[in-house]
């Protein structure tokens, strides 16, 4: 049994990347495992005020006093760890940046721990994913033993619920069972 933590940065709850988020969880707990959705939006998480707090405090705590403490806490708990995001202009949302760049404050204390990502955009193209990978995979290069396991990208979809009828919600459902 592992614990698996989603994060869901959608700007619209129950749209297309956060109801596939929605799915993962219910395949990760089809297969015995402990999962929770974290919805970005309705946390209070402020920007990064690049104070040096978190650098000069050995990564352990942020100077800041909002939700970010709380979700890096269940982060280092989890074995796995599922970034979701919309793409916008082939990157990832500001939600998303915002939270990534928050993490600052306890990366390095996040280890061996096993990554997904589930994206979704309006172009059909798998070009439209690589600059929201890049900022993936920029996080992982500082973090220490990530194990990226899989992504999801569910292209063609941009109106709410669009992705309600397609094959993406099946594969959710079943790369959170795999977990």
């Amino acid at each position: 049994m592992k614990k698996v933590l989603v994060i869901s940065s959608s700007p619209r709850k129950g749209a297309n990347s956060d109801t596939l988020c929605d799915k993962f969880v219910e395949g990760a707990k089809s297969a015995g495992n402990i999962a929770e959705k974290i919805f970005l939006r309705d946390k209070k998480i402020n920007h990064c005020s690049g104070c040096g707090f978190c650098n000069t405090n050995d990564y352990t705590a942020c100077s800041q006093k909002d939700d970010m403490s709380e979700i890096l806490d269940k982060m280092q708990e989890a074995d796995v760890i599922v970034f979701a995001s919309p793409i916008y202009f082939y990157s990832i949302c500001g939600q998303m940046k915002t939270f990534i760049d928050r993490m600052c404050a306890r990366y390095t204390h996040l280890k061996n721990k096993e990554f997904y990502y589930i994206l979704t955009a309006a172009d059909v193209s798998q070009s439209a994913v690589q600059f929201a990978l890049g900022e993936f995979k920029g996080l992982m290069a500082c973090l220490e033993n990530p194990e990226e396991k899989g992504c999801l990208f569910a292209g063609g979809v941009w109106q709410k619920g669009e992705v309600d009828s397609t094959v993406y919600m099946q594969q959710a459902f079943d790369m959170g069972k795999a977990v």
